[in-house]
């Protein structure tokens, strides 16, 4: 898997959602895979300064028309949840921890994630949602219950985030294919040329 994309996201970030909804057929049509690598934009935003798009001055309203858009260009379904952003440590944690199981419940539990926050609005910072979700991928609720309350996968995230960053990750989605990095779900076109090309 060492021509894996490497695929950043948070789960509260919807360009991450709208790319997670692509990125792995995009990457099968040209035999590669791809690691999912869930981070907390908070981390990352005390790095850089910035703040949650919807949150900075003119772009804010600009964000939530653009979310929608190109929600419809890719043929996503998508609906603005009515509370955002919100916390996704619990989440991340998850992922984690069932990918050191099963890397399919893993990834089940991420589109399953991100799917109930974006088109049911589900808060998924809410413990015990993330569990149900979990659970209902085939999860064990009293071992992933333990787990989350214990120190391992909190250390396995924080550790996760730190990588990020010194790869020079800012954002999400940000995906690095062949050492060449992408920012952005509407980076996806390029991202298939480089496929295609074997870089340009």
């Amino acid at each position: 898997m060492d021509n894996a994309l490497e695929f950043y996201f948070d789960f509260s970030s919807p360009y991450g959602y709208l790319a997670s909804e692509k990125i792995d057929a995009l990457a099968q049509r040209f035999g590669r895979q791809v690691k999912w690598r869930p981070i907390l934009l908070g981390v990352v935003f005390r790095e850089t300064g910035a703040v949650p798009l919807t949150e900075a001055p003119l772009k804010g309203e600009y964000s939530l028309r653009d979310f929608a858009r190109s929600a419809r260009y890719l043929g996503v379904p998508y609906t603005h949840p009515a509370r955002f952003p919100l916390a996704t440590q619990h989440a991340a944690r998850t992922y984690y921890w069932l990918h050191e199981k099963d890397c399919a419940m893993a990834r089940a539990f991420a589109h399953a994630t991100f799917r109930s926050f974006y088109i049911e609005g589900c808060d998924i910072s809410d413990l015990t949602v993330v569990l149900d979700l979990a659970c209902r991928q085939g999860a064990d609720y009293n071992a992933l219950s333990e787990a989350l309350a214990g120190p391992s996968v909190k250390e396995r995230l924080k550790g996760e985030c730190e990588a990020a960053i010194r790869k020079g990750v800012f954002g999400s989605p940000y995906i690095i294919v062949d050492g060449e990095p992408f920012f952005g779900v509407d980076r996806l076109p390029q991202i298939e040329r480089w496929l295609e090309k074997g870089g340009f």
